[in-house]
């Protein structure tokens, strides 16, 4: 039985909200490659459980969801609070909503490739 990308994607993000580090290897490959830099699985998952130290109340909640056979296509909203500086943004614990866009490449049913973008924009509006 073959599981449908757009599941193995959800499945992902279920792994990250609930911040299953040891099921993070089953969804993103051992050489991942983030925004084209090859970063590593070990990488990744730094800086995924970095992100969650920082944004308490972080959660990844899709919105938008295009698949082919190989790629993802996911907007991603979130509404954080972000502990010190975000993106290099004074937030310190300030309420923020922002979309994310991102891409993903799979091969042989796991994350090989993410290219991603932030709008950082938004944030900076809800900061002034």
């Amino acid at each position: 039985m073959t599981i449908a990308l757009a599941d193995l994607y959800q499945e992902y993000i279920d792994c990250l909200n609930t911040q299953d580090w040891d099921s993070l290897g089953k969804y993103v490959g051992t050489e991942v490659a983030y925004n084209g830099e090859t970063v590593g699985l070990a990488a990744y998952r730094q800086a995924r459980m970095r992100e969650f130290r920082e944004i308490p109340d972080l959660h990844f909640k899709v919105s938008i969801l295009v698949c082919d056979q190989n790629t993802l296509a996911s907007r991603l909203e979130f509404d954080i609070s972000p502990s010190g500086e975000f993106l290099g943004l004074p937030v310190n614990g300030k309420r923020v909503k922002f979309c994310e866009n991102v891409f993903y490449e799979y091969e042989g049913g796991k994350i090989v490739r993410v290219w991603s973008v932030l709008d950082k924009a938004a944030i900076e509006a809800q900061l002034s």
